[in-house]
């Protein structure tokens, strides 16, 4: 399989185990195939809330290592902006994986296990605008992976609900200022935007 083109910036979305994040890497390595002065980093958002997690995040920095290995890890849960800001370079493409874990640390942030009828917090919307400024003023290529949780049934819970519309509203807003959107499902890439 040859290795799509790498845009200025990309949205991935997509389901559960769609082909999120293996479309990110084939990206990286296409870039880094491209001239040896090429660099990649990955920016992980999760958080080892629990046994599981913790096993999830450990098999996938062994899986990323071995698909991507010239790929470097920085971890930040939070402070999404300032490491695109920090990390982008004209020779670096920048990974993001994921929106969605960055957008329930935002929003969930001391509650490692969700609590039923506890309310949830709302991004600041100054917060979101910092995060589109840095994706647009990126110098580098930057790719972004994140859920499409809202094509399923209307969840019954009212936090939940309100979760799915802050994800929609996130992704809406990072699509806008993306150069290309890519939906994933089954492995497969559609594509929904490209404006280059």
């Amino acid at each position: 399989m040859t290795s799509p083109s790498v845009a200025r910036s990309e949205l991935i979305l997509g389901g559960q185990k769609s082909g999120k994040s293996r479309r990110a890497e084939l990206l990286a390595c296409g870039w880094l195939a491209q001239s040896p002065d090429h660099r990649a980093v990955l920016i992980a958002t999760a958080q080892p809330w629990d046994e599981e997690m913790r096993a999830r995040i450990a098999r996938h920095q062994v899986d990323r290592a071995t698909r991507v290995p010239g790929m470097a890890t920085v971890e930040e849960p939070l402070s999404l902006a300032e490491k695109i800001t920090q990390h982008s370079r004209p020779d670096t493409l920048v990974v993001v994986d994921c929106l969605t874990l960055w957008l329930t640390n935002c929003l969930m942030p001391a509650a490692p296990v969700f609590k039923e009828n506890q309310p949830l917090a709302r991004v600041d919307s100054a917060h979101v605008a910092v995060l589109l400024g840095a994706i647009a003023t990126a110098p580098g290529p930057l790719i972004l992976v994140g859920n499409e949780i809202g094509l399923g049934v209307i969840p019954m819970g009212a936090e939940v609900r309100a979760f799915v519309d802050a994800l929609g509203c996130l992704n809406q807003d990072v699509a806008r200022v993306c150069q290309r959107l890519t939906l994933m499902a089954a492995g497969l890439a559609l594509t929904l935007k490209d404006a280059g």
